[in-house]
């Protein structure tokens, strides 16, 4: 008597990978601790003339706020590092960003815009989110060395000078944190506006 054929469900592969959605969760508590303690730190030596309310900061004065962010820094410049590092070996970011093409993104931003941008393939992104995620990226970056400038201007005096100066690399790092919070925002909308994708970055499909 022959033996019954075994039939295997195929193995499908995530759309996110464990250490994509580890490092992604990582980030994400990480950078809240970087933008409200750095609120916190713009209130007791302000940038710009202007203070954000106490309740979106953290640390409270001064000392306090140095402290949670230097605290969140080391966090996200590992987690970042670990994130680059398999994204580059791996080729994923070469599979999931590139190429962005000046029509690809036009048509995509006519199609959400009319309404028409499907959103049915999770594992592949549009030309609007290649730019962006590739720009959030090359941000932090900006955000990561015009915060060390900051952080250490007489020890990185020439990281300080080819930002421009000490006021200029504060402006620099206040501006490009600020991009990174309208990154954000737009993240989170279009999360809820297709819910099956935070799903997928929770459970990896």
């Amino acid at each position: 008597m022959s033996e019954p054929i075994s039939r295997s469900q195929p193995v499908i592969a995530p759309i996110h990978p464990t250490i994509v959605r580890i490092t992604h969760w990582t980030n994400a508590v990480a950078i809240l601790m970087m933008i409200s303690s750095g609120w916190a730190i713009h209130n007791a030596y302000p940038t710009l003339p202007f203070l954000f309310p106490s309740a979106l900061t953290l640390g409270g004065p001064l000392i306090g706020g140095l402290q949670w962010h230097f605290a969140a820094m080391w966090l996200v410049m590992a987690n970042g590092l670990i994130y680059l590092v398999y994204g580059l070996a791996s080729g994923r970011f070469y599979r999931k960003l590139l190429p962005i093409s000046p029509g690809a993104v036009f048509a995509d931003v006519k199609a959400a815009l009319a309404g028409r941008l499907g959103h049915a393939d999770l594992g592949g992104y549009n030309g609007v989110q290649r730019l962006l995620y590739l720009g959030v990226i090359v941000d932090g970056v900006l955000v990561v060395l015009s915060g060390l400038a900051i952080w250490k201007p007489v020890q990185l005096r020439p990281l300080v000078m080819l930002l421009g100066d000490f006021d200029t690399a504060r402006l620099i790092h206040f501006g490009a944190m600020s991009i990174i919070v309208g990154f954000l925002i737009v993240h989170v909308v279009m999360a809820l506006l297709v819910p099956r994708s935070l799903l997928a970055m929770v459970r990896g499909r």
